[in-house]
């Protein structure tokens, strides 16, 4: 705290949203009063709770005297001691924020695309405050799995984070392997269920999960990664035909977020993967989340839990909300930005993985030579191959060893411009197994 600053003898806390999210913060703010005060030593007050509009229908009753549609006015308040933003979007989230910081309020938000797209802006004001910024919520749900980045693996070299982090895509992918149902029919039955939005193009086209890997990457290597640096694939393209080839190999096919250092470089992707079904996140399945992660001394842990909805990620919040409370009692602060490694991010194509590749080709003498033959151009090796059918129904099956994503890409264009090649009819990456 500031010179001047004492010991608050109550912690006073403003909501700012009061939709799916903020409407379970607030109504465990309620609730679990005295449990939280007997956590954070000190009665914890609910002082206002910011909404767009005051006649809304909502899903908990909040006393009319605490809703407020000035935002604005709410954060710069001075006996306002922490923030939870769960609006989301950009703005006017970046600027209440800030206001908040500078206005002496520790923060805890939800914002996973505001983190992913100016985080640097935000830590450096909580730097200059001398407040918290704490963001726990803002991927996978109640999945605690920054702070275990943060704090729990601090003293150890993460070398490799695998998540399934967005929850409406892998229901999709969940549904088309347990049922052969196709991408529109399974993302329909999604929309039904309310796992999915009206326009899911945010989940599907993989921009949740992107700016969710850039946060992971950014804690787990200690250098600042932006949404705009995260290799990104949605699941729109992804067909029955590429579950079932999957089935064949014995894997399943999820959108993956993956983080990875390599040649002390950070590399960061969202794109869907055949896993092999022997892999800890291949049974994961409809909404839920779990994330993967590798480091030196620790070895390999997984955290899986549900990874999106009120409730979960209310319980996120106010997690993080007991402990800003707690520093702000202590006249201190957590950990902020650790970006000291400022390693460089590698682009996509210098990226090693695998590929399955399925080709419609002529049945005849020399093609599978000729096919080979495109792979050792681009010094590129060939872990398995199959030829399924014969005559027009030809079709070869080839799965990769490692290689450069720049490589592999190279190896499917000239595969295509082929004469013997009809056509070139799934493209997926595989990670996860042995090579």
């Amino acid at each position: 705290m500031g010179e001047g600053d004492k010991r608050p003898d109550r912690l006073r806390v403003a909501v700012l949203g009061c939709g799916s999210v903020g409407s379970q913060v607030v109504r465990l703010l309620t609730e679990q009063a005295g449990d939280l005060e007997a956590r954070v030593g000190a009665p914890v007050e609910l002082v206002g709770v910011a909404v767009r509009r005051l006649d809304a229908a909502r899903d908990v009753d909040v006393p009319a005297e605490l809703l407020t549609t000035d935002a604005a006015g709410l954060v710069s308040r001075d006996d306002v001691d922490v923030v939870v933003e769960v609006i989301g979007g950009i703005e006017p989230a970046r600027s209440l924020i800030l206001s908040a910081l500078d206005h002496g309020a520790s923060v805890v938000t939800a914002n996973k695309a505001l983190l992913a797209e100016d985080g640097p802006t935000l830590f450096e004001a909580a730097e200059k405050a001398d407040r918290d910024l704490y963001y726990e919520a803002a991927v996978a749900g109640a999945i605690p799995i920054l702070r275990p980045l943060r704090e729990s693996l601090a003293g150890d070299k993460v070398t490799r984070v695998l998540g399934i982090v967005n929850g409406t895509t892998n229901f999709i992918l969940d549904k088309m392997d347990s049922s052969g149902a196709g991408f529109s029919e399974a993302l329909e039955e999604a929309q039904e269920l309310g796992y999915a939005e009206a326009d899911p193009t945010a989940d599907v086209e993989g921009f949740d999960a992107a700016a969710k890997a850039a946060i992971l990457a950014s804690l787990a290597f200690h250098s600042r990664v932006t949404a705009a640096d995260v290799y990104r694939e949605g699941i729109s393209e992804v067909t029955a035909a590429d579950v079932a080839s999957a089935r064949e190999m014995d894997s399943v096919v999820k959108l993956l977020a993956i983080c990875e250092l390599r040649d002390e470089r950070v590399a960061a992707r969202v794109h869907p993967a055949m896993i092999p079904r022997s892999h800890p996140l291949a049974s994961v399945r409809e909404a839920y989340n779990a994330v993967f992660v590798e480091s030196e001394a620790a070895g390999q842990l997984m955290f899986y839990g549900p990874g999106a909805g009120g409730s979960p990620t209310a319980s996120a919040v106010l997690g993080d909300l007991v402990t800003v409370a707690r520093n702000r009692l202590a006249d201190t602060r957590g950990a902020g930005e650790s970006a000291y490694a400022d390693r460089a991010v590698l682009p996509m194509g210098e990226t090693r993985t695998r590929y399955h590749v399925a080709l419609d080709v002529d049945d005849r003498s020399g093609v599978l030579a000729a096919v080979a033959t495109a792979f050792a151009e681009q010094d590129v090796s060939i872990q398995t191959v199959r030829q399924e059918g014969r005559g027009a129904d030809a079709q070869l099956v080839v799965v990769s060893h490692a290689a450069t994503d720049a490589a592999l890409s190279a190896t499917v264009e000239h595969l295509r411009a082929m004469d013997i090649v009809r056509e070139v009819t799934s493209v997926m990456r595989v990670e996860g197994g042995d090579e």
